[in-house]
């Protein structure tokens, strides 16, 4: 580490670094960089532990694997972490070998400045499909990145990794354990090709929290399933989706060793909701979208019931396109709820838009047209469906299906 580096950071510990920055969390530094494998904008990020950390991820479920993908699942074995790099404008998938050779130099780029193990370093990419990184760029980009290392870059992480995103994505959140205060911080990207198993996106989590690898594994697969696989914008997913986390212990929190007990329960609730708000503001950035869909499926006979029902409302073309044009049009809810392959009685079934009742017992009520309108317009819209056969109920986020989706995709890779 550069004695630049280290002078600044002693500069920047005095400072109040609460914010919405991935540094924010003791011990952390961050740095990107302008490699140009965009048109425009940061596109190159160093998230850095000084100390060494221990490391959770989940990875995307496609069946075709990006080759940063593959490697940080390796990479993951190692007991413990030191950083993560990550580029946008480029997936590197479907690159053969040589994508692999390339995300390896790039872990074995970083890992040299840090004088760690290769396998220390975790790789993310996204950006175009089948194309091969730049590595001279790339190259650069870490020299650049590294040289910019600070806390309050820890900021400009979430900018660097955006692709057709319309926003940077963070979230940040304070906790106590054992009277020590902990904090957790994250960012995300993700616009389209976003649906449950992950859900495509890239997004990084840092905390001081003192906590054992298989206790944070345990955690982050919790706040996941309760999270990011309850979004969806068009039912697509990728090559590349990855969440890793890096927890460092600088809290001094007596650690936690197991899946289990109070301070187990409060690090995993508090990681939790800091995943629920990044992926609603994953779902409500959605390509092309205007509105935000939280869809609630109560009074099911089970989740599982509870989880198909919602997920098939939340990829309904029809539904998406009907909030859209602000058309309370009810029967296409009640529809894709009977297509889900879950099974209820739909003579039981009530369904509403905000508060207003708008079917009950499958069948349709006189309601008022205008307050259908005035709940439809807003940026915020929550569709209820209560099946009245239960007691488990599911909340999933989707976003409105717009001329603009078709329009950004069109011509994404040209």
């Amino acid at each position: 580490m550069s004695d630049r580096a280290a002078t600044f950071y002693e500069k920047m510990s005095s400072k109040n670094m609460e914010s919405y920055s991935l540094a924010a969390p003791k011990g952390f530094w961050a740095g990107t960089a302008r490699c140009g494998l965009k048109k425009a904008g940061e596109d190159l990020a160093i998230i850095f532990s000084e100390y060494p950390a221990v490391a959770a991820a989940v990875f995307t479920q496609n069946l075709v694997v990006a080759a940063p993908v593959l490697v940080s699942r390796e990479h993951l074995r190692h007991k413990t972490h030191r950083a993560i790099v990550v580029n946008s404008g480029c997936a590197n998938a479907c690159t053969g070998n040589a994508g692999l050779e390339d995300a390896q130099k790039t872990a074995s780029l970083v890992a040299e400045y840090f004088n760690c193990d290769d396998s220390e370093v975790l790789v993310a990419s996204t950006g175009v499909i089948g194309v091969r990184l730049n590595m001279s760029k790339i190259e650069s980009g870490v020299r650049e990145a590294t040289a910019a290392l600070s806390r309050e870059n820890g900021a400009r992480v979430a900018e660097a990794i955006m692709t057709t995103d319309t926003k940077p994505k963070r979230a940040f959140k304070r906790l106590t354990l054992g009277g020590k205060r902990v904090l957790i911080a994250g960012v995300a990207k993700g616009a389209g090709m976003i649906h449950p198993n992950m859900a495509t996106l890239l997004s990084f989590v840092t905390t001081d929290a003192a906590i054992s690898k298989s206790a944070l594994q345990a955690a982050l697969r919790h706040a996941v399933k309760h999270s990011f696989n309850r979004i969806s914008v068009d039912g697509d997913t990728s090559t590349n989706d990855t969440l890793a986390i890096l927890a460092n212990g600088c809290a001094e929190n007596a650690p936690i060793k197991q899946a289990s007990g109070a301070d187990y329960e409060v690090f995993t609730k508090a990681l939790t909701e800091l995943c629920q708000d990044l992926a609603k503001q994953v779902a409500r950035d959605g390509e092309g979208a205007r509105k935000l869909i939280t869809i609630k499926v109560r009074r099911a006979p089970d989740e599982r019931t509870a989880e198909k029902i919602a997920v098939t409302i939340a990829t309904s073309p029809l539904v998406k396109t009907a909030i859209a044009g602000e058309d309370a049009n009810w029967g296409r809810i009640l529809a894709a709820a009977g297509r889900s392959g879950a099974k209820f009685d739909p003579a039981q079934v009530e369904v509403k838009l905000g508060n207003l009742v708008v079917a009950r017992r499958g069948g349709g009520l006189a309601f008022s047209e205008e307050h259908a309108l005035e709940i439809l317009k807003r940026d915020e819209v929550t569709i209820t469906v209560d099946l009245h056969q239960g007691e488990a109920e599911v909340t999933e986020w989707t976003c409105d299906f717009t001329e603009g989706y078709i329009r950004i995709n069109a011509d994404y890779r040209s």
